[in-house]
């Protein structure tokens, strides 16, 4: 796929999000709607494949809507880029289950790399910007994290960047 017509996303695990892991939460709703909206335009503005890190948290929503996205539109392609190989190996079984559902429904898996080290997850972001001229980001802000330095990197390479606060009443 050609960078003039892919997305890629970054946001947020949990333990970063006011809500933690409670997604029935009125804010994440809210957020998974401004996701959706935020997919919705990318499509209208030519945007045909999507890159997800397939992190815990906003990664899921983020591919979740790219998948329902495809339901209305067959064309949209989803690419995982997945850190190394055992990303979730240490997580609670309910997210891994929920991960491998969504890995199941991805056009292509891309490993960036076999095993983990310290700079896997960076690598992974940077693969994610190099390959799409629109990054959506969920950002709370804070002047720290893979997030804001994944906005830091894109904004660096010319990539367009859409940034979704966490809450809606915030501003990044």
């Amino acid at each position: 796929m050609t960078p003039e017509i892919t997305c890629c996303f970054s946001g947020h695990r949990p333990p970063r999000l006011p809500w933690g892991d409670r997604e029935e939460d009125p804010r994440c709703q809210d957020l998974k709607a401004r996701l959706a909206q935020a997919l919705d335009q990318a499509y209208q503005e030519g945007y045909r494949h999507f890159l997800c890190g397939m992190a815990q948290g906003t990664d899921l929503y983020f591919c979740q809507a790219v998948l329902d996205l495809r339901q209305r539109h067959p064309e949209v392609t989803l690419e995982a880029a997945i850190p190394f190989a055992g990303q979730a190996d240490r997580w609670p079984t309910a997210d891994q289950r929920r991960r491998l559902a969504l890995l199941d429904q991805c056009d292509l898996e891309t490993v960036v790399q076999h095993t983990y080290s310290p700079g896997c997850m960076s690598r992974r972001n940077r693969y994610m910007v190099d390959h799409a001229s629109l990054l959506i980001a969920v950002y709370d802000g804070i002047p720290q994290g893979g997030t804001l330095n994944t906005l830091a990197y894109a904004i660096h390479k010319g990539v367009r960047t859409v940034i979704l606060p966490v809450d809606a009443d915030e501003e990044p």
